[in-house]
């Protein structure tokens, strides 16, 4: 997959969005409007471009027509529209479809005020009056809610299987450098040597947390809202079920003032987000200051880097400072649904119109950012033997030692006493722990034998971290091979 491949389908649905331009243009015709009987006056042309939403909402436009085949059949199951109709009204909305894939400006439309009533004007073009006849049993607001739930069902698993195959990225650079240290930190100090390998599967697990809560809220979208209508319910005795189960939905929604209203989900979903780009920014983090001259652990190669404009010697992580930007934003999205959706009285409020705009953008940012990491976990180098210098300086195995004399009887909080000292006098001489000479470790304790420098070397220090989510490389090879098996159920 190309790096950027995903903003290709952004592309599509860009419009002009300047009103001083377009706003004569986007006068509603009466035609086209899905309501208007009882106003004789003519919409201000302002407050309708304010008032449209075609140019974002038309991505909608796919699951809008599934669930408009749906709800024909459904009302042709009851007995609300002919056979003759529903077939009629069938073959319109798949000649619409078709003609949406093969033509290029068939979204062109300056007078649509959103994309139902886009859809119903184009059918009504194509089959005449029966087309009039789709709307009944139902509102915009079902309407509106079935299909936001359709498209972000469908999203939910694209995401899904972006973080999948980060998660693969992860693994395949942990693999590809099985023996390679680095040192583990807090406070970004150095503090344990640890695997490279268990740095990758820290990220990995994030990411398998990441799918496991958008699987839930796919859970809580997957239910139909359609047979709500209005607000009330609909007086036509559609099997609700019956279309929820032609759709793909677990289940339909329970109450009719809930169902219209609810944007419980787009929420969560803005949540299951923001918890993804924090986990990717902090990778991205990481990644940025192990790419550093500083630190000299990676070195991202020029697929997935650029230079400077004035000074001809830098490569920047550009990639993984966009990441780390976008993740404010998409955290803005989710604050802004919170606010828009906490003061609303039942049911549907034209505030709603402002979730889509968020949804979209969240699904789009988490989408790309997830195969924008993934490609650069794909396109570095880890420099091995600069990780294990690093790993084995700054005195990173003091606790070893500490567990060492703790082993043979100390109290630990001697023992963590004794080593602090046993540190500064290492510091003092400019030598590291396992460079200090047996007699001058003894100086500091009796319990001190031989048998310390195996304690203190880097293989023992790893070895010891033998417990389940440990550093240990067996324990480490163990936790690869599940992390494997995972992605494959």
């Amino acid at each position: 997959m190309h790096l950027f491949s995903n903003f290709e389908r952004l592309k599509s649905c860009e419009f002009d969005r300047n009103p001083r331009v377009t706003q004569g243009a986007k006068l509603l015709s009466e035609s086209q409007k899905l309501w208007g009987g009882r106003f004789t006056g003519a919409t201000d042309a302002g407050f309708a471009t304010y008032n449209r939403s075609f140019d974002f909402d038309r991505r909608l436009f796919d699951a809008d027509v599934r669930g408009s085949l749906a709800h024909c059949e459904g009302l042709r199951a009851a007995g609300v529209l002919s056979d003759e109709d529903a077939a009629t009204i069938t073959r319109g909305l798949h000649a619409i479809r078709e003609r949406a894939s093969a033509d290029s400006t068939f979204f062109n439309d300056q007078a649509a005020e959103d994309v139902h009533s886009f859809i119903e004007a184009r059918l009504i073009e194509t089959i005449g009056d029966a087309g009039r006849r789709l709307h009944t049993g139902r509102s915009r607001n079902d309407q509106v809610a079935t299909a936001l739930r359709l498209w972000l069902r469908d999203e939910i698993d694209h995401i899904s299987e972006s973080a999948r195959a980060a998660e693969r990225a992860l693994l395949d650079v942990a693999e590809a450098h099985r023996a390679a240290v680095l040192p583990g930190y807090t406070h970004l100090q150095r503090a344990q040597p640890i695997l490279w390998a268990h740095w990758c599967l820290a990220y990995f697990e994030m990411l398998a947390r990441d799918r496991e809560r958008l699987a839930e809220v796919r859970r809580r979208t997957n239910v139909m809202p359609l047979g709500s209508a209005a607000l009330a319910g609909t007086s036509y005795p559609v099997d609700r079920e019956g279309i929820a189960r032609a759709l793909q939905f677990e289940g339909v929604t329970r109450n009719s003032l809930d169902a219209v209203s609810d944007r419980d989900f787009c929420v969560e979903f803005a949540g299951a987000g923001s918890l993804i780009m924090a986990h990717l920014s902090r990778l991205a983090e990481d990644i940025i200051i192990y790419a550093t001259t500083e630190f000299g652990f990676i070195e991202l190669s020029d697929a997935v880097a650029t230079g400077s404009s004035l000074m001809p010697q830098k490569k920047n992580p550009d990639a993984m400072e966009l990441v780390r930007g976008k993740a404010g934003r998409v955290f803005g999205h989710t604050l802004g649904l919170l606010t828009t959706i906490k003061g609303l009285p039942l049911t549907y409020n034209k505030d709603m119109q402002e979730d889509k705009e968020a949804v979209f953008d969240v699904a789009d940012t988490v989408r790309t950012s997830l195969d924008v990491t993934a490609t650069v976990l794909r396109n570095m180098r880890l420099r091995e033997e600069r990780t294990r210098d690093a790993a084995t300086r700054g005195y990173m195995n003091a606790t070893e030692l500490a567990d060492y004399l703790a082993r043979r009887g100390m109290p630990f909080r001697e023992a963590h006493d004794a080593v602090g000292r046993i540190v500064l006098h290492a510091i003092g001489r400019g030598v590291e722990l396992h460079e200090l000479a047996l007699n001058e470790l003894r100086n500091f304790s009796p319990l001190i034998e031989e048998d310390v420098f195996d304690a203190l070397s880097l293989e023992r220090t790893l070895a010891t971290k033998s417990q389940t989510g440990g550093t240990a490389p067996e324990q480490v090879t163990n936790a690869l091979a599940a992390a494997r098996a995972s992605l494959d159920m």
